[in-house]
């Protein structure tokens, strides 16, 4: 099927202007997306719990042990398909999301239903951060200057969760997350190097903005 064929990036929407260049691109990691952003293993768990339960309430009653068994099977349907789908969904916004860190911007290029793409220069970025997971994956969220805003369900899932007031585009579950944030932290300096203004411009000129804190968080 066309929807099953593996990512590839998408192509930019024009071309990069003279000087510009493309030092990185990618997506984010499924199983990662799956786990971290989607809550499959945790959906999982939840209805294991509840097929346990169901089985034990079952016997519990008076029931058999087989009567049990077919009791707790009537909720493995059910758990497969919101496993499927969230798995699914997972997939399929892997296979739509292209990330791409130029030497004067981020371009997010993503939806499913409805192909967006976003451009963020740097001068419109004032810090980054990082979230490492235990695989070497991770979230690189951007926290926008000035009055620039994204609304929330725009950005999802490409968002820093629960920054509904003032969304934060992030780069999610991407791949050796460390060395891209170090990336990201480089072109931002090197960016705000030339656009600082001599000595004695004006003082209200764009700060140097901050490079990426590093944190970390278990799988």
């Amino acid at each position: 099927m066309r929807w099953l064929k593996p990512w590839a990036p998408r192509p930019l929407p024009e071309s990069l202007p003279d000087g510009e260049e493309i030092l990185w691109r990618g997506a984010p990691l499924l199983a990662p997306l799956a786990v971290h952003v989607f809550h499959v293993r945790k959906v999982a768990v939840y209805f294991a719990a509840i097929v346990l339960w169901v089985g034990a309430a079952s016997y519990a009653d008076g029931g058999s042990l087989a009567g049990a068994v077919v009791a707790a099977l009537w909720v493995v349907p059910l758990a497969l398909a919101a496993v499927g789908i969230l798995g699914l969904f997972a997939y399929l916004v892997r296979r739509t999301t292209t990330y791409t860190i130029t030497s004067r911007r981020i371009v997010l290029q993503y939806g499913v239903a409805f192909p967006m793409t976003l451009n963020i220069p740097f001068k419109h970025i004032g810090s980054a951060a990082l979230r490492l997971y235990r695989d070497g994956s991770g979230d690189i969220p951007v926290v926008l200057t000035g009055g620039t805003k994204i609304a929330y369900p725009i950005l999802w899932p490409h968002a820093r969760p629960w920054h509904l007031r003032r969304p934060q585009p992030m780069l999610r579950v991407v791949a050796e997350a460390a060395q891209v944030a170090e990336l990201l932290a480089r072109a931002l300096a090197a960016r705000s190097g030339a656009e600082r203004p001599p000595a004695g411009a004006d003082a209200s000129s764009p700060a140097t903005p901050d490079l990426p804190q590093a944190s970390s968080a278990a799988a």
